[in-house]
């Protein structure tokens, strides 16, 4: 954790660098090595994505096959997340110890082995094994994915970079609800089966493929490899000026000057005494950027984008839908509307920023969250099919996915993977991941239960209002974050004024 001296100094070096000539300042090109690491390490999102989706399809033959409970189908969506809680807890240390490349290296076999036990799946009990084994996979992927992105790109492209696992997913959303509608028209038992352990093939890619990228140079270089860090940033900087630039930050970052280089007094660290920096003595910046991830990562699933992501043909089926093929059919438009708004906010939020993004794509949320419930109430208290109430709710859910898609979809795993300070990042973001699947899992297991006490239109209503909950904290707890370089976070937090959303006096684009 940085001390004030040090805070202080970084921000004497801030003022320096405004005052410098414009040859210290990294250019806005593209690099295409940092395109290709990040789209490398986002691979392993597709087949989360995927495993997330093709169980919203798969459940409904796997009902019929395996003949179980409601119950059973609730727990089977869910527990997916409670692993994932684990898996992302474990990632965090695990990442900080063996580095960001061998961790999602580690993901891609776990999710291999969980695929193929889903695929052979005899009963429910082996089923229940592999999608556990899958959950654990999936908390080391969403962890993973944005950290190793952050750290490899530059801060006027890492917005775009570090959004790509949360495309990845929408891709891989895509694949799951396209595989549903055309392996549900085999036999029933090897339908849903063929669903399922097909995800073993992109693991499989990815695992071979991932060995021949570099390593995150902030990892290197809190290793003491110093050398090697160096030679990654000038892969993956456009200048050598930018290169140097990047490479000085980190080191001041991780109390590293050129009297350490010359001695070789580099102390390694792998990730000891992080959570007692995180929760036993955080500086009143960690606690804010704690409070931060923690947020934004609770606000995206109790707003309620699980229950339609995951139960979309019982939403549909609530509004009207009832031939199988038309049910599959409409969740696909839920997988190409996510993909495209997502792909759009990969241009959007490095020039619009995180936080005009994201007070907006909330206040979408709210009004069409709104709308669904509306719709929903009225088809559901008919004594007649309404078709007007049916394309209301179904444009609702296109509406409610697209804002999220273009704001708190991707911006949740941007902003908590570059908040935390080098140290905390790793392990920081871990604990927002496994809030992220805490409360995915709560909203899974719990939506069939509470839209059969309150009706699925008052559920709905009851999403519209967490919305509500959730702009007001992003406008008061979340500053803008776009442009500032991973090292300048813990100063920008230091910064009371930024908790409304204000600009630091010495806001520059760098």
């Amino acid at each position: 954790m940085q001390s004030e001296t040090h805070i202080a100094s970084m921000e004497m070096e801030m003022e320096m660098k405004m005052k410098g000539s414009d040859q210290n300042t990294p250019t806005h090109k593209f690099n295409k090595s940092a395109f290709a690491c990040a789209v490398g390490a986002s691979v392993i999102s597709i087949i989360f994505g995927y495993d997330t989706a093709v169980m919203s399809g798969a459940m409904i033959f796997i009902k019929e096959d395996l003949k179980i409970s409601d119950v059973q189908v609730g727990v089977l969506a869910g527990i997916l997340n409670l692993c994932a809680l684990v898996g992302s807890l474990a990632a965090g240390r695990t990442s900080d110890y063996i580095g960001r490349r061998y961790t999602i290296f580690l993901s891609s076999i776990i999710f291999l082995m969980g695929a193929v036990l889903m695929g052979y799946g005899p009963n429910y009990a082996v089923l229940m094994i592999g999608r556990c084994t899958s959950g654990i996979g999936v908390g080391f992927a969403l962890m993973i994915a944005p950290v190793y992105a952050a750290e490899i790109s530059s801060p006027t492209s890492r917005g775009t970079l570090t959004s790509l696992p949360e495309l990845c997913i929408s891709i891989g959303l895509l694949f799951g609800y396209v595989s549903n509608y055309f392996f549900g028209k085999l036999a029933l038992k090897l339908g849903w089966r063929l669903m399922l352990g097909v995800a073993g093939v992109p693991s499989i890619a990815l695992a071979t493929g991932i060995l021949k990228m570099p390593e995150s140079p902030r990892w290197l270089a809190m290793q003491g490899r110093l050398e090697e860090a160096k030679e990654v940033l000038e892969l993956v900087s456009n200048t050598k000026q930018e290169a140097q630039a990047r490479f000085h930050d980190i080191k001041m970052a991780i109390g590293i000057d050129e009297t350490d280089v010359v001695k070789h007094r580099i102390i390694t660290n792998r990730g000891e005494g992080v959570w007692k920096e995180l929760f036993l003595r955080p500086s009143p910046a960690v606690r804010r950027i704690l409070l931060a991830a923690i947020g934004i990562h609770f606000f995206e699933h109790a707003t309620g984008i699980e229950s339609v992501i995951l139960f979309s043909p019982r939403i549909f089926n609530k509004a009207g839908v009832t031939n199988k093929d038309m049910l599959l059919l409409a969740t696909v438009g839920i997988g190409v509307t996510k993909t495209l708004f997502i792909l759009l906010a990969t241009f959007l939020i490095d020039k619009i920023g995180r936080r005009k993004l994201l007070l907006t794509s909330t206040t979408g949320m709210i009004i069409s969250l709104a709308g669904l419930g509306f719709g929903l109430t009225m088809a559901e208290n008919s004594k007649k099919e309404l078709a007007w109430a049916l394309s209301f709710s179904i444009v609702a859910v296109y509406v409610f996915v697209a804002f999220f898609s273009i704001g708190l979809g991707p911006i949740t795993w941007v902003y908590s993977a570059e908040i935390f300070p080098l140290k905390l990042r790793a392990q920081g973001t871990s604990i927002g991941v496994a809030v992220n699947r805490v409360i995915n899992a709560t909203v899974s297991m719990s939506f069939i239960p509470i839209y059969k006490a309150i009706t699925i239109g008052g559920t709905f209503f009851m999403f519209a209002g967490m919305s509500v909950f959730a702009w007001v904290f992003f406008f008061f707890f979340l500053p803008e974050t776009k442009g500032r370089s991973l090292e300048e976070m813990e100063m920008l937090f230091c910064n009371h004024k930024t908790t409304n959303g204000d600009q630091p006096r010495n806001d520059v684009e760098t």
